[in-house]
């Protein structure tokens, strides 16, 4: 199987500008670049799909640059977008950048012979003099052409918001990466979002003219959900590729609640999975649709890749724990995440040297309504304290039934659960 042939079952390819790419790529070996921007330390998973773009090309033997929009970011692309973005200083941009370059470590290959490299578009555009910029690379492009662009059109007859002159001259910011990045370093082609089709068609048609050497370009389609709910969006927010921002567990929990519609979709971007694993696992989903294997198999996968095998394991494992599985070794701030949704209280940190029963102190933070009650589902094997079953009605709590370091769970019968918080 070709590169392209590969791109294409996995439902990369929206566009290409040119017919004979797939036999370029499958000839030669290219240089392509594909830009990510740095408006936060962390990329979300809508940047997932170029990046696995990017990766694909790799394990083909070409040579991928991820570009970071050190220049451009402090811009800001008006593509999609209803107003202007709130501009970043360079030293936000400069510490957005170190957060993404450790991501992307994650899925390409910076040593070896077709080794990736990542650049910073702020080294050379944040040098370029204006009035040389406007009279060299300006004069090529068409205000007319770039007035006639939708995401330009329907901002400059958006009375409310409009555009700047800052954000209108991002085509051109952008058309000179592609420029300079084939005069630095040889890059030919251009991947990117198929809402950056006209970014891309304009650095080619500048390096024609301007060089007079072929360009390409190809865009990858925005991922959308089948009920049209955004993708990469969760109740509390963005999807991030930073455990700080997006917990491992609750990044697990979104690839886990995917609807079986989308699944085989995402199988296909956001994993390495053969189509044979791909189509056994869809088939699976068709003969027994409430076993989940394909979402199981889905967050396995992704969430390997994002965090690696050791935060994989965690997440099961906090996936388990609703389900009565063993709470030994999850840290506190897992243990929240998992028994977020649950009643809670906070208790004294003293009460854990008093020696006090542990039924005298769930009475007495209202987990029961009375001994009595606390008493009776003892007896009956009902009360479990971390999923470990209670067997003595005076059973004391101390330091040593804590999980983590700050944090008990309470379980009432099968699935009536309540976190304990100890603070000082």
């Amino acid at each position: 199987m070709t590169l392209f042939d590969e791109l294409s079952w996995r439902g990369f390819v929206n566009q290409i500008t040119h017919d004979d790419i797939p036999q370029t790529l499958e000839r030669e070996k290219v240089t392509l670049y594909c830009g990510f921007d740095p408006t936060a330390d962390s990329l979300h998973i809508g940047s997932l799909l170029p990046i696995m773009g990017l990766a694909h090309f790799q394990r083909f033997g070409h040579k991928p640059i991820a570009l970071v929009g050190g220049g451009t970011g402090l811009i800001g692309d008006p593509s999609g977008k209803t107003q202007e973005r709130q501009l970043l200083t360079k030293e936000q941009v400069a510490t957005n950048i170190e957060g993404i370059r450790r991501q992307l470590e994650r899925f390409l290959e910076f040593d070896g012979a077709n080794a990736a490299t990542m650049v910073n578009n702020g080294d050379w555009l944040c040098a370029l003099p204006l009035v040389d910029f406007l009279r060299d690379i300006g004069k090529h492009f068409s205000v007319n052409v770039m007035l006639a662009k939708e995401s330009v059109r329907q901002r400059v007859e958006d009375r409310d918001h409009g555009m700047s002159f800052t954000e209108f001259s991002y085509s051109l910011l952008q058309a000179y990466d592609f420029l300079h990045l084939s005069d630095a370093s040889g890059c030919t082609l251009q991947v990117g979002g198929s809402d950056q089709w006209g970014n891309i068609v304009a650095g080619m048609d500048l390096i024609r003219r301007l060089r007079d050497r072929p360009a390409f370009g190809m865009t990858f389609p925005l991922v959308t959900k089948s009920d049209g709910s955004k993708f990469g969006k969760s109740e509390s927010g963005n999807v991030w590729l930073d455990p700080a921002r997006t917990s491992p567990y609750k990044f697990y929990q979104y690839w886990i609640n995917q609807a079986d519609v989308d699944v085989p979709r995402w199988l296909r971007y956001f994993t390495f999975l053969p189509q044979k694993a791909i189509a056994d696992f869809e088939q699976q989903t068709a003969r027994e649709p409430e076993k989940r294997a394909a979402q199981r198999g889905l967050a396995e996968e992704v969430t390997r890749l994002v965090h690696g095998d050791t935060a994989l394991a965690n997440a099961i494992r906090a996936s388990q724990a609703m389900f009565g599985g063993d709470l030994a070794g999850l840290d506190d701030a897992t243990l929240e995440d998992v028994f977020s949704e649950v009643p809670s209280v906070e208790i004294p940190r003293a009460e854990l040297d008093a020696n006090r029963p542990l039924v005298d102190i769930l009475v007495a933070h209202g987990v029961f309504s009375s001994k009595g009650e606390a008493r009776r589902l003892i007896e009956n094997g009902g009360l479990y304290l971390n999923n470990v079953r209670v067997d003595e009605a005076d059973a004391k709590l101390t330091h040593q039934c804590l999980c983590g370091t700050r944090i008990a769970v309470v379980r009432k019968g099968k699935k009536n659960y309540h976190l304990l918080r100890f603070v000082a």
